[in-house]
């Protein structure tokens, strides 16, 4: 049960459908089509005079609102609200929920496509539930186990000191010039000053400490552009396609091999780690920290 309750509570990836839900949505109905038509799941057939492809396309066309509807008001509820602190317990609950709403959907829908009868009742409604549920459940459960690696990733928790060492007054710093795609536009700072950078657009946000206190400035560059000239300082890492951070300045890690978020000196908000990066990201932890 400790297990159990470990994993329910462990941090998961956001399923694709819940992430993306315009085109979640498409891909749950061209998947559910599909499996329909070629596998006939719980004696699926035709309603009134219409194919069994007609059928099963008006069916998915008419919960494909409902879906999109569901996931944005979940998505809308402190509980299911950030990414970050999804676990795998948000992921199963947010899934039952919406996979009872495509039932209700369905239920509703079997008055305008079923020949007329006695449909106010429980059994057709736990009917009408259940096919929603057992055919609804095959393209959620593929997003979902695509990440059931992070169930068996080791959590890591790491804080570090957050004085750094200064440089020698027998050696002052060089100077860093950062270049702009704008011409007379420059920004030049200090290796000890640079907090992180990130990517906005065509744009690209520096993050400095000038006495304590953090200034941001902005150039007109590309993350890789920049990444490129600050590719002489070897604890500058570039831990996100958009994020690029000075590793003498990170305070605390939280995560595991998959992916990391990191707090950073002065820094609000946690800088995240792609599972791409982490290894590298390790390396130079250990090197200067």
């Amino acid at each position: 049960m400790n297990q159990v309750y470990k994993w329910l509570n462990k941090k998961y990836p956001q399923n694709f459908i819940i992430q993306k839900p315009a085109i979640g949505t498409l891909i749950f109905l061209a998947f559910c089509f599909g499996f329909a038509i070629v596998y006939r799941p719980l004696n699926v057939h035709e309603a009134r005079r219409f194919s069994l492809e007609v059928t099963m396309a008006l069916y998915l066309c008419s919960i494909s609102i409902p879906l999109f509807i569901i996931i944005k008001v979940l998505k809308s509820i402190r509980f299911f609200r950030n990414p970050d602190d999804w676990t795998f317990l948000k992921e199963v609950t947010a899934i039952v929920i919406i996979l009872l709403g495509m039932g209700i959907a369905v239920y509703f829908m079997g008055f305008l496509m079923e020949v007329p009868g006695p449909r106010w009742n429980v059994t057709t409604f736990f009917d009408s539930c259940t096919h929603a549920l057992l055919v609804g459940i095959v393209p959620f459960f593929f997003f979902t186990a695509t990440n059931y690696r992070h169930l068996f990733a080791v959590e890591r928790i790491r804080n570090f000191n957050a004085e750094t060492v200064p440089p020698s007054p027998e050696e002052p710093e060089k100077q860093i010039r950062i270049a702009s795609l704008l011409k007379k536009e420059e920004l030049s700072f200090s290796p000890s000053q640079f907090v992180y950078a990130t990517s906005e657009g065509n744009y690209v946000i520096f993050y400095l400490n000038s006495n304590s206190q953090i200034q941001k400035k902005i150039i007109r560059n590309s993350m890789s552009n920049i990444a490129s000239q600050l590719s002489g300082i070897p604890y500058f890492v570039r831990t996100h396609r958009g994020f690029i951070v000075n590793v003498q300045k990170v305070i605390s890690q939280k995560g595991n091999t998959l992916g990391y978020r990191i707090k950073l000196e002065g820094i609000d908000e946690t800088i995240p780690v792609s599972r791409q990066n982490a290894r590298e990201f390790d390396q130079l932890l250990k090197q200067y920290r």
